[in-house]
């Protein structure tokens, strides 16, 4: 029976490589995938889930206005399309409540698996819209595990940084790398703030 797979982790988690990872498996044994990333984030190129291991991929794009329910469809009901094994979405945090229904859909009445990755919080600790829906909607949820940029404990929050420093005011949705964000444990978000000379 296929379920609805959310896995999370922060920023340099290896969220995209895996995602890769299970795509190349899948399709190694000749059973067809799909994977969708967000249009905004082109970091690797237009379409395409990047690694900074330097790993890409092509991918749908998904904006507001894509119904990912109809698109999955759609592709299986292509002319001489073997059915589609699995669904794949990277940064799935950037999904609308919708988005996360239509993934339930294909769940429920496409009888298709899914895997969503994405961030649960931003850096300010709240739930993105994408990783909110997930953990209310997902059947199995799992994260993905690294360790702080400053530290050896377990990275849980996300730090952004403008012009070296780290900041905890802005827009929610901002696309960037190692220089904007960096993966952190609890305390070392918090003295980010309130004892900034200790990173290094």
């Amino acid at each position: 029976m296929a379920q609805l797979y959310y896995k999370y982790g922060t920023m340099n988690s290896g969220k995209s490589f895996e995602i890769i990872k299970v795509a190349h498996n899948y399709e190694e044994q000749g059973k067809p995938v799909v994977l969708f990333a967000p249009a905004i984030d082109t970091r690797n190129g237009e379409n395409r889930i990047g690694t900074r291991a330097g790993l890409t991929r092509e991918a749908i794009p998904v904006d507001a206005e894509t119904d990912l329910f109809s698109s999955v469809k759609a592709l299986q009901l292509q002319d001489g399309r073997k059915r589609i094994y699995c669904v794949l979405v990277d940064e799935a945090q950037f999904l609308s409540k919708r988005h996360v229904l239509d993934l339930t859909r294909i769940v429920d009445e496409l009888d298709i698996p899914v895997m969503a990755f994405g961030l649960k919080n931003d850096f300010q600790n709240r739930l993105f819209e994408g990783s909110y829906y997930l953990l209310v909607y997902a059947d199995k949820i799992e994260e993905i595990k690294t360790i702080c940029w400053y530290c050896d404990r377990k990275a849980t929050m996300v730090l952004r940084f403008e012009n070296g420093r780290p900041v905890n005011k802005g827009e929610q949705i901002r696309i960037g790398g190692n220089d904007d964000y960096k993966p952190v444990c609890r305390k070392c978000y918090r003295n980010a703030f309130e004892q900034p000379e200790q990173l290094s």
